[in-house]
């Protein structure tokens, strides 16, 4: 594998990604939208420090904490939507956008 490939397969994601994001209505499809797009640039960064710096272990760590930071987000927006679901029985992004304090 090149890194051509492995860029061309991220891109994917990140466009899959975008397209989920921003045509979606659910919250849990758009956050899954967003998902895919940072999994896409996971991929991108992987591949470059596959591919230039092969030695170093900065990249490995990078990735680490970046997947690490994307867990922790994923799991406080769904904690998010589901104490929205329960307080008001919304699960649409037009409903959760009138929400007041």
């Amino acid at each position: 594998m090149t890194l051509e490939l492995f860029l061309l397969s991220a891109a994917g994601l990140f466009a899959i990604g975008l397209y989920g994001a921003l045509s979606q209505q659910s919250i849990v499809m758009l956050m899954m939208g967003l998902e895919l797009m940072l999994n896409g640039v996971i991929l991108a960064a992987a591949a470059f420090w596959y591919f230039l710096a092969p030695a170093g272990t900065e990249g490995q760590v990078l990735i680490v904490v970046v997947v690490t930071a994307m867990a922790i987000e994923m799991a406080a927006g769904f904690a998010v939507a589901t104490a929205i679901y329960r307080a008001r029985q919304v699960d649409m992004t037009d409903g959760a956008a009138d929400l007041k304090g």
